[in-house]
């Protein structure tokens, strides 16, 4: 084991007195979906939790984080900067990176802040469709310190009904932040 996923290791399962309960298992090529996001502190656990586990995922991130020196770590650590409000093909061109990569991991939080909304972001979506990749569902859930994975969907052509289904798995996982996380309203 390399001494940085020991260190990581040690750090979130012994020090911090995190859980892990996943029973899905790790694919070469996924969409990593994580919520709730309502502290920037998710990213540190989750970071933390990947390296643990020894593996690499590439994650989406506001460009305004990239500012020097902090957008060089970022990148380095395999952040991928978007210009939110400006229409640049990104799912696309993830899709298509996906589609030719032997390895591609990328987390996405769908929520697409860490502040209060009502209206879930589907580009992590998308990118899944177009590149025929599973979506793993990840939850972080600071009520008791566990770090979840129990479910996986393929995308298929109803994205709304996919969407229904991927809230309803979060709907019950608290984030640090309680108060602002919410899924879309959902008719029954």
């Amino acid at each position: 084991m390399k001494l940085t996923q020991t260190v990581c290791r040690f750090l979130l399962f012994k020090v911090m007195r995190w859980k892990e309960d996943v029973s899905i298992s790790h694919r070469d090529k996924c969409i990593i979906c994580v919520a709730p996001h309502t502290s920037n502190f998710d990213f540190i656990l989750a970071e933390l939790y990947y390296t643990a586990i020894g593996r690499h995922a590439n994650f989406l991130m506001k460009k305004e984080w990239f500012f020097w020196p902090l957008g060089l770590v970022f990148r380095r650590m395999g952040g991928i900067a978007v210009e939110r409000g400006r229409r640049n093909h990104l799912t696309e061109q993830l899709a298509q990176l996906a589609r030719n990569a032997s390895h591609f991991e990328l987390a996405v939080t769908p929520e697409g802040t860490r502040s209060l909304t009502d209206t879930w972001k589907r580009g992590f979506y998308f990118i899944a469709q177009k590149a025929d990749l599973p979506i793993q569902l990840y939850a972080i859930d600071y009520s008791t310190k566990t770090i979840s994975c129990h479910k996986e969907i393929y995308p298929s052509q109803n994205v709304e009904s996919d969407m229904v289904e991927i809230m309803r798995y979060y709907e019950n996982f608290k984030g640090r932040h309680p108060e602002r996380f919410t899924i879309e309203p959902i008719g029954e």
